[in-house]
């Protein structure tokens, strides 16, 4: 499957792209999954999700936890907690 991929602020500029397509293998079932699958991608991929649970996803612009499926997306957003003020 095939889905494409939005980085945002900080996991953006480490990454060095604002987005690409990523064919998924069948083992990325869920957003927690695609975190484990990126960070094999390379070295600035593994920098940036070395801590994951840091990183929040959203699923076709619709918040999404670590073990939510990934089903048929179409679009990922991954990003940093965001803080307020």
């Amino acid at each position: 499957m095939s889905v494409r991929i939005v980085y945002f602020a900080w996991v953006r500029e480490r990454i060095g792209k604002g987005s690409e397509e990523i064919d998924l293998p069948d083992t990325v079932v869920t957003i927690g999954d695609l975190i484990g699958h990126l960070s094999t991608l390379g070295e600035e991929y593994a920098a940036v999700f070395e801590v994951p649970q840091v990183i929040r996803a959203a699923i076709d612009e619709e918040h999404a936890e670590h073990d939510e499926v990934i089903g048929n997306a179409r679009e990922i957003a991954l990003f940093p907690p965001m803080t307020g003020g």
